[in-house]
């Protein structure tokens, strides 16, 4: 399977044409993926595409899929969501959405395969895992709270809480989120985050065109919304390519994934402290531009 698109221009509705790369170095580039709905990984020169039980990999430079990964009779496997690569693994956040109560693991795959090659269980989880990251020495995992289908009774989204983990995966720190930012996620949650340029977290809702960013506040044990960013994407899982400065996301409508390269000339400045990216700055934050071409 081999299928590319490219963008003419970014903005809330991505318009697309034609199936080979632009000369716009700044123009995104979307591929059809089937498995494009809960989110996105990226490394080197390949792609993954996150369905709730399904990952495929594709070659970012052709479109073509050459791996491929199906849960089948493994019930254990029921809502893979946000996925990262690490030291030869993809590692997705997973859990039993919609059933209740709520329970979530990390999973492991081999990034070339898809093997599954095993699950890591996070005790005393605060909610559903969205998404998973690695930064600053750290796992980062969110963990979502639902009004309506997959939410437990008397737990609205607010109850929303990013951890911070070591490496063994025991939880260090918890952060709530923004009661503005929770606002706008319309009854959803935080689907997709992930560390990007300048050392920022970048958030995305449920399906909304918009990236979030924030910022750490180990002080208060919240997050700070700095900025809201218009992309071509559907909220959902997603990733940066920080060798390339391009923000990878999802069109779930379309079965899309879809590679939005910022420009270099409009990077956020960098924040945090050095091996400690993510943390809010000590001084005034100035305005965090989109780098996105409009």
């Amino acid at each position: 399977m081999s299928a590319c698109r490219v963008g003419l221009a970014v903005s809330a509705a991505l318009a697309l044409a034609g199936c080979a790369h632009s000369a716009d170095p700044s123009a995104p580039r979307s591929y059809v993926a089937p498995a494009a709905r809960q989110g996105v990984a990226v490394a080197d020169d390949a792609f993954y595409a996150i369905d709730d039980r399904v990952i495929e990999k594709y070659d970012a430079r052709s479109g073509a899929r050459i791996a491929r990964y199906d849960a089948g009779d493994d019930a254990s496997i029921v809502h893979l969501n946000g996925c990262t690569v690490r030291d030869g693994s993809l590692v997705c956040a997973h859990s039993n959405y919609p059933h209740v109560p709520m329970r979530s693991t990390i999973e492991r795959f081999d990034a070339g395969s898809l093997a599954h090659l095993g699950s890591q269980a996070l005790a005393d989880a605060p909610g559903s895992a969205t998404w998973v990251d690695w930064s600053g020495g750290h796992w980062w995992v969110a963990f979502a709270h639902y009004a309506g289908r997959g939410g437990e009774p008397g737990k609205g989204p607010e109850h929303a809480r990013l951890w911070k983990l070591d490496a063994s995966w025991r939880p260090l720190a918890s952060y709530a989120y923004p009661p503005e930012l929770v606002a706008r996620f319309a009854g959803r949650s935080n689907s997709g985050g992930a560390f990007g340029p300048g050392g920022w977290l970048y958030l995305t809702g449920h399906d909304a065109p918009e990236l979030y960013v924030v910022c750490v506040d180990e002080g208060s044990a919240a997050l700070h919304w700095l900025a809201t960013w218009p992309a071509p994407i559907e909220g959902q899982g997603i990733a940066w390519d920080l060798a390339t400065g391009t923000l990878w996301g999802v069109v779930r409508e379309a079965r899309e994934i879809v590679a939005v390269p910022a420009r270099p000339d409009r990077h956020p400045a960098q924040t945090g402290e050095a091996g400690q990216p993510g943390l809010c700055p000590a001084g005034k934050t100035d305005k965090l531009e989109t780098p996105f071409s409009r």
